[in-house]
């Protein structure tokens, strides 16, 4: 029976050439002279640590993330920015969260989204990833472009497909 999986992931190597552009902009930025800005990216907790001066250099820095990864093809809703924090040297830190797979809340919304649609499918739940198997690949193909046009704040890979 014909199948693909739903997941939401990130590739690790381009989130890291985003963040070294990042710096990089930063280096050759008039409006960053003279001010320390660190970005780190821990690959293992998956999260990005930002200490820079004011709230317009965050602002800034954030603007640079989104285009960054943009560019190299890393969907922008995969970064969760947190609060904003003073830190005890008068500078402001900011974590930014790389979100990957999907949550049990979500996979539950487009299982429900999938039953509603009526079509001849089944959707199953499996770890971070939602498993949809059906008769026709007409139906599988539907699935994804209902996903696809969900307001759902996510980015979505489809893999797996198998005839």
């Amino acid at each position: 029976m014909p199948s693909f999986d739903i997941v939401s992931q990130i590739d690790a190597q381009e989130v890291d050439n985003a963040v070294n552009n990042v710096l990089k902009e930063i280096e050759t930025r008039y409006d960053f002279r003279g001010v320390n800005t660190e970005i780190v990216l821990n690959k293992k907790t998956n999260t990005i640590s930002l200490v820079t001066g004011d709230e317009m250099k965050i602002k800034a820095v954030k603007d640079m993330m989104i285009t960054h990864f943009t560019r190299r093809k890393v969907d922008h809703r995969s970064l969760d920015f947190g609060k904003v924090e003073p830190t005890s040297n008068a500078q402001l830190k900011q974590e930014i969260k790389l979100k990957e797979g999907i949550d049990k809340d979500t996979a539950k919304k487009i299982v429900k989204m999938i039953k509603a649609s009526k079509l001849k499918v089944q959707a199953a739940i499996q770890d971070e990833q939602v498993r949809v198997t059906g008769k026709k690949l007409d139906d599988l193909q539907a699935v994804i472009a209902l996903v696809r046009d969900s307001d759902l704040d996510m980015p979505f890979q489809f893999v797996n497909m198998k005839n």
